[in-house]
């Protein structure tokens, strides 16, 4: 009688921003991997890499169901996060520790930076002979992913986007003047863009939206302000916080003070420097007495109450996916893809990749998405996060 092989247990971590989901997609990986019955311990790492490389796990496989459900439901990483770019004498540490464990399996819960991280362990342990299947499961709530029509995480960050610029345009009908909204995205504009999901009315704001794709001048920003009012009575802006000279160098870039993480990437989103920066240009050029200015900062990325439903039945999905697809014995390094299908009704699909297709490199909004103006988005635009987003709350005015 053939003697079965010992059950290898499986390493789950989450990296990078957190997001309203992304503990979707850790509770998908655990049920689907606890149901297979075919892993040995299911742990948990605590912030990324650095609990690898400190040995702070949660057995998840103690976690009841109903807890698992609960904390799927919660914002933010459950597990913590890191933003740790792992080098080669981190990786010989990292399968130190697997091998003292037994873990034949690492689901990375991340954007294209955690995608490449994943990628690292997965070459490094090829090189060392170390047998190691690992699987990328993406997030990002910039749904900057080259692998994936859409990722986990930017359809409720989106909806927050959408919703606060909602109930922005209303207390400036109320007020008047010009009200600038700053919005994450280093490099490319999706969430920014979806503040244009709030518009219900001819008139509604915002009225002007500025992107990374597109140059920014802050003279043509004069103008277009000064032409929104005239035509509105008011303005309400959604501005990108990756916004761009014509030379490429982000404007934001310097009131950050040159900080960068592992990764190399400029810290931008913890200063309203921007906001205030463009206010007080409006304020010295158009003479327009009451601007005003908020940056909408982390508070994008793990606010409740307001979660895609499409989005966290992704999330799930793209975890569950994960944990089968490094089972399934034909993976070493991958990522799993979202697909969306042809037809008029909304569906996606699900397809596991190369990792290289989510690694390291993003991608930007495609020109159709943009308005030819330079300070608005398409219809294309709309008719692709829609979905995503899902419906919206009604607002009426007089």
């Amino acid at each position: 009688m053939k003697k079965a092989s010992k059950k290898r247990n499986i390493v789950i971590a989450q990296s990078g921003g957190p997001t309203m989901v992304i503990n979707e997609s850790l509770a998908g990986a655990a049920h689907a991997a606890r149901k297979s019955g075919r892993f040995g311990k299911i742990l948990g790492a605590k912030h990324g890499i650095l609990g690898i490389l400190s040995g702070d796990y949660v057995d998840l496989g103690k976690v009841s169901e109903k807890k698992l459900m609960q904390i799927a439901a919660t914002p933010s990483s459950a597990l913590g996060s890191c933003r740790k770019k792992p080098t080669a004498d981190d990786c010989r540490a990292i399968f130190e520790r697997f091998r003292e464990l037994d873990v034949g399996y690492f689901l990375y819960i991340g954007g294209n930076d955690s995608a490449d991280a994943a990628r690292i362990v997965a070459d490094e342990a090829e090189k060392a002979g170390y047998d190691l299947a690992v699987c990328h499961v993406p997030k990002t709530i910039d749904n900057d992913l080259r692998s994936c029509d859409h990722t986990p995480g930017f359809g409720s960050a989106a909806r927050f986007v959408a919703s606060a610029f909602m109930g922005d345009d209303l207390d400036n009908r109320a007020l008047g003047g010009v009200k600038i909204n700053v919005v994450m995205g280093r490099d490319a504009g999706f969430l920014t863009a979806a503040a244009a999901l709030a518009r219900k009315r001819p008139d509604d704001g915002p009225h002007l939206i500025y992107l990374p794709e597109v140059p920014f001048s802050l003279e043509k920003f004069g103008r277009d302000v000064s032409a929104a009012m005239k035509k509105f009575g008011r303005c309400v802006i959604a501005v990108s916080e990756g916004i761009r000279d014509k030379g490429g160098k982000p404007i934001g870039a310097m009131f950050s003070g040159g900080e960068r993480d592992s990764h190399g990437n400029v810290q931008m989103s913890g200063t309203g420097a921007l906001g205030d920066y463009l206010a007080k240009y409006l304020k010295e050029t158009t003479g327009v007495k009451r601007v005003r200015a908020d940056t909408f900062g982390y508070l994008q990325r793990s606010f409740p109450g307001v979660t895609s439903l499409a989005d966290s039945i992704e999330a799930f999905t793209v975890g569950a996916v994960a944990a089968r697809a490094v089972l399934s014995g034909k993976v070493r390094k991958a990522t799993v893809g979202i697909v969306r299908n042809k037809g008029r009704r909304y569906s996606v699909s699900y397809s596991v990749i190369p990792i290289e297709n989510a690694a390291k490199f993003t991608r930007s909004m495609p020109k159709s998405f943009i308005a030819r103006n330079g300070h608005d988005v398409t219809r294309d635009f709309v008719e692709y996060a829609a979905p995503i987003v899902g419906e919206l709350p009604k607002c009426e005015i007089l």
